[in-house]
């Protein structure tokens, strides 16, 4: 979906580190979201009030604006700040239920957050390709699975709203990242070159997009799946 055809400005938000993160550890199953141990941290606070102060001075909300955070404990918790130091009423957080889920990574539950470059490894080869399952009931998604979801979400959003401002706040960089790389028409497998850090904010807008290398070839090669250089 090509930005200039989009019915709504965007603003895609990371909510800041959850307590799981301040510990170093990897919690995508989606039964614990809404968990205390998923809310923000301390580090998350700081770096969630700077994200609100960004939308501030970006003009994010000056005409109001809808703020659709996952129902995750800390993206909900991020939406408050912002509509707080935004001066939007809380009747205009929509909470989204699934769509904005963190990516469930399957296996790496529970794992340090040192293993996410071998997620990265395996999206680089295909979008297709899903982490290890477990069997915990963490779902193992791949970057295929959630275009799905967050492009399910972009359909609702502008099919249920005409010219206003959405602030998507998300628990992760993935649903961002992928969103982000379809939305501008990057090759998918290379969305995580659009790592979104903590409380990081980005409009939806060509300009405001990392520079991107294309790779001299299409094809992908690689020899010891999913570590791949």
């Amino acid at each position: 979906m090509p930005t200039q055809r989009l019915a709504n400005r965007y603003f895609l938000v990371r909510a800041g580190d959850s307590v799981y993160e301040g510990q170093g550890l990897l919690r995508t199953n989606p039964v614990a979201k809404t968990s205390v141990d998923n809310g923000l941290s301390p580090v998350g606070l700081r770096q969630t009030a700077r994200a609100a102060l960004e939308l501030q001075r970006l003009g994010a909300c000056e005409d109001d604006c809808w703020i659709w955070p996952s129902i995750t404990q800390r993206a909900y918790q991020a939406a408050e700040i912002i509509a707080a130091a935004n001066g939007v009423n809380r009747s205009r957080i929509v909470p989204e239920y699934s769509f904005l889920d963190a990516r469930g990574l399957g296996a790496f539950e529970g794992k340090s957050l040192d293993a996410l470059p071998e997620v990265y490894a395996a999206d680089n080869i295909s979008p297709d390709l899903k982490p290890p399952p477990i069997s915990d009931g963490t779902p193992n998604e791949s970057v295929a699975d959630v275009f799905v979801r967050v492009t399910q979400l972009m359909s609702i959003l502008e099919t249920q709203y005409s010219g206003e401002t959405v602030v998507i706040v998300s628990p992760d960089s993935d649903n961002l990242s992928i969103l982000q790389a379809g939305l501008i028409g990057l090759d998918l497998r290379r969305h995580s070159s659009l790592f979104f850090k903590p409380g990081e904010v980005r409009p939806v807008d060509p300009s405001s997009v990392p520079e991107y290398k294309q790779p001299g070839s299409t094809v992908f090669k690689c020899t010891n799946p999913p570590s791949c250089k």
